[in-house]
């Protein structure tokens, strides 16, 4: 039996006609970037990291953090004047997640409309991917 190879060839700085659109990691909604800009802003300038903790009846919950630096493999999110920083552990969970700020008579918080779930508790805090 023969090998068989095939041809390849590298051609520096050659680029993709139609590159495939890099899907968002995260979004904000209007409501998320008016309550990041409020938590954020102040004299010493804070940033907000999206992460992911076991925890929970389904498994997993988001974490919000206040931090003032970017980690090496934070993912930075940035639209209308607000950054975000998403925990590389939870690039996967959160990928083309939208993240809104809802207030009710009784609550005030971030809400993930996120596609990747596939259950999650009755509750709403915690879920699986």
């Amino acid at each position: 039996m023969s090998s068989m190879s095939l041809a390849a060839k590298v051609v520096k700085g050659a680029a993709l006609k139609n590159p495939r659109p890099r899907k968002a990691v995260l979004t904000l909604t209007p409501a998320a970037v008016e309550r990041l800009r409020a938590l954020t802003e102040g004299p010493e300038p804070k940033l907000v990291r999206v992460g992911i903790r076991t925890k929970g009846c389904s498994g997993q919950q988001y974490q919000l953090d206040y931090t003032t630096k970017k980690e090496k493999f934070d993912e930075e999110v940035k639209q209308d004047g607000v950054t975000v920083l998403v925990d590389n552990k939870a690039l996967l969970s959160v990928l083309g997640s939208e993240m809104d700020y809802v207030e009710d008579k009784l609550s005030a918080q971030f809400v993930f409309n996120n596609p990747n779930v596939k259950e999650s508790c009755l509750c709403g805090q915690s879920f699986m991917t």
